[in-house]
């Protein structure tokens, strides 16, 4: 009978938290990218296949919001598309503090020496990261809004990934301009905030046992996602990639 019961909250959130050990970070290609041991083309090819999935995650967060019927909800889950969309500031324009992560994307893009038109084209997507990041879109327009949300919860993990970069990045790759960096600062805020809200969202959701399985299957489906990425990338870009095929 026990094994049927629900987890106490703090078990079920320490669980969801024991998948940080399937979280990108560890992929191999990730290792050495932020061990300073990839070639431009490398980061290029990585910056601008990523770029896929960062311009898809305010769609994903609007299928969330078009699946839910709870208002208060909605007023917080807005937050995350303009994070990333960007918003009009006070004087009706997009300033450095408002652009949003979408565009400090394309500037880390633009830093690595890539070109607008090399990212908005998607011209360097590999076909494995288009289907993934098509896949977890599509999940969110058909689930259930809280399972969209529980899906988000690998930002629980993020601001590690986003703290290595800024601490190893300036002096393994510096030809990267620094200011290209500025999305890796922005999100750890950021990251954090949403999770707050995720995990309240979770932990409601998880009322039973099988519906805690359920949330944790969830998110491993969205580690999933994040890890098929990265094998795509590393299979488009080995190091002995002739020069005519680099970004």
């Amino acid at each position: 009978m026990s094994a049927d019961l629900p987890w106490s909250p703090a078990e079920f959130e320490a669980r969801l938290r024991a998948k940080e050990s399937g979280y990108h970070i560890h992929h191999p290609f990730n290792k050495r990218l932020n061990s300073g041991a990839l070639q431009p083309f490398q980061v290029r090819g990585w910056v601008a296949n990523r770029f896929y999935y960062q311009q898809a995650i305010p769609m994903k967060d609007a299928a969330v919001m078009a699946n839910c019927e709870d208002r208060a909800t909605r007023r917080r889950w807005i937050e995350r598309m303009l994070d990333h969309d960007g918003h009009l500031d006070h004087e009706g324009q997009y300033s450095e503090k408002t652009a949003g992560g979408i565009e400090t994307w394309t500037r880390l893009g633009m830093a690595v020496g890539l070109s607008r038109e090399d990212l908005w084209s998607h011209r360097h997507v590999q076909p494995g990261v288009r289907f993934a990041v098509d896949a977890y879109v599509n999940f969110a327009r058909r689930a259930p809004w809280r399972e969209g949300v529980i899906s988000s919860l690998t930002e629980m993990f993020a601001p590690k990934i986003h703290a290595d970069r800024l601490a190893g990045w300036p002096s393994m790759y510096p030809w990267i301009a620094a200011e290209g960096l500025a999305y890796f600062r922005s999100r750890i805020p950021l990251a954090q905030r949403d999770v707050e809200h995720g995990l309240e969202v979770a932990i409601a959701f998880g009322d039973t046992r099988a519906k805690q399985e359920r949330a944790l299957e969830i998110l491993q489906f969205k580690l999933d996602v994040l890890w098929s990425l990265l094998d795509a990338v590393e299979r488009a870009y080995p190091d002995d990639l002739p020069e005519e095929r680099r970004p």
